[in-house]
């Protein structure tokens, strides 16, 4: 099925990666299941954070990926695929200043605009498959304070937007990367990847363990690492943070 198909809509739930998690464990999902949350009171974001969307005001989802013919090497593809679905789907409304925050987060200028949490289920070393949450922001005006940088669509347009029309549209980006995936075009997919990366060759300041330095990005490589300065330095994402 593509994604996408079933588009199931939760009033509230706790975590749209936790209930896509529990549909595809007790065998009642597969490949293309999407569940959007008008409510989601335990969001998941990266590195164990909680990700925050007022009730009714965003794209907040999880869909099902097959991962297929993709193998545990490849991780990095399908966040490369994902991320750029995202950003091909904010570019529509936002236009050329949308970026893509290694590894997988949404930029618009300096102001994060959505991120992606993706978990991988695995039966012993076969990749089985892919739980894709994603979290854009569409119509939220106030954040909370200790959210220093956020943006959304209805701030960068003015225009108000139906969040769960928006996201069955994302789900239609999601599925034209994904086919790409499935045609092999690796090497597109990491080149248009590399041609969107939020301050690209640009200098960037990281933290590693609690030591903070300024390095030039460079690019990222296939496997999801990212290059610094002289090109010959790869980061692994969570040994290093971003920090500016």
């Amino acid at each position: 099925m593509p994604i996408g198909e079933p588009f199931v809509q939760l009033i509230e739930v706790d975590s749209t990666n936790n209930y896509a998690t529990r549909q595809v464990q007790a065998h009642l999902a597969d490949h293309g299941a999407t569940w959007f949350a008008h409510t989601q009171n335990a969001g998941k974001g990266q590195r164990g954070k909680t990700w925050i969307s007022q009730p009714g005001e965003n794209i907040v989802l999880s869909c099902v990926i097959n991962p297929k013919p993709l193998t545990a090497s490849n991780l990095f593809i399908l966040s490369a695929a994902v991320a750029l679905a995202c950003h091909d789907f904010y570019c529509k409304y936002a236009l050329e200043e949308t970026k893509i925050k290694w590894p997988n987060d949404i930029y618009w200028k300096d102001r994060k605009a959505g991120g992606i949490l993706i978990e991988n289920l695995f039966r012993g070393k076969e990749w089985t498959f892919a739980i894709v949450g994603i979290g854009l922001n569409i119509n939220q005006v106030t954040f909370p304070p200790y959210l220093t940088n956020p943006v959304s669509l209805r701030q960068i347009t003015g225009k108000t937007f139906d969040a769960c029309s928006m996201g069955q549209e994302l789900c239609v980006y999601l599925e034209n990367r994904w086919q790409q995936v499935l045609k092999g075009d690796t090497t597109g997919i990491l080149q248009d990847y590399h041609s969107k990366l939020y301050k690209l060759n640009e200098t960037i300041t990281l933290k590693i363990k609690n030591a903070d330095f300024t390095a030039t990005l460079i690019g990222v490589n296939d496997t999801g690492e990212l290059l610094i300065n002289d090109d010959k330095t790869a980061l692994l994402h969570g040994e290093v943070e971003w920090i500016i």
